[in-house]
């Protein structure tokens, strides 16, 4: 005999699911109270079996960081200016757009909250750092074709992601204004072997 579903209950695709565990692990993240943030206080937020959460994703620390990069991804966009400069500005503006939202300083405490606690967890969380790199890598190929010369992926990574989350992290607050185009500035100048101002 076929059960039926209860009723007012909608069946959801995969990713409305998706789209709605991650909202749950932000909102939680963001509760002034510092709710906990386990596996079944999400399922129940998001109003999915914790089941599906553990077979999706497996664990909390890949749960976590496929909800970072994804929403990173979605704040920052792609945009083509025309120059390497202008680009690598316009995705650290985004950026620090986004991390000063509640939602963006909940994405960074995911961050320390998904490091990695197994081989495992390790792997996956690089999974997901190379989805993060993937926009840089573009900006980078975008100017190699235009004929400029941008620096490494970890020069970038060093000089202009990283400050970000350092302060991030550490509660340091951001400069008001110009810290994207200072940061990109400086990296631009030494890999060209120039101080920036």
């Amino acid at each position: 005999m076929t059960q039926k579903q209860p009723a007012g209950r909608i069946r959801r695709s995969p990713e409305q699911v998706r789209t709605a565990v991650h909202q749950a692990v932000i909102d939680l993240l963001s509760a002034p109270e510092g709710e906990d943030l386990t596996i079944p206080a999400i399922a129940q937020r998001a109003g999915v079996n914790h089941t599906s959460i553990y077979r999706r994703w497996g664990s909390l620390d890949a749960l976590l960081a496929d909800t970072v990069t994804t929403r990173l991804e979605r704040n920052s966009p792609l945009n083509d200016t025309g120059t390497l400069r202008g680009d690598l500005v316009s995705w650290a503006e985004a950026s620090v757009t986004s991390m000063r939202t509640p939602e963006g300083r909940a994405l960074v405490r995911a961050v320390v909250l998904s490091m990695p606690s197994s081989a495992q967890a390790q792997t996956e969380r690089a999974q997901h750092f190379r989805r993060r790199m993937r926009s840089i890598e573009q900006i980078r190929e975008r100017a190699t074709a235009r004929g400029e010369n941008p620096p490494p992926l970890e020069q970038i990574l060093d000089q202009l992601i990283a400050p970000f989350y350092i302060r991030a992290i550490f509660g340091i607050d951001l400069p008001a204004t110009g810290y994207p185009q200072l940061l990109v500035d400086r990296l631009l100048g030494s890999a060209s072997g120039t101080d920036a101002a």
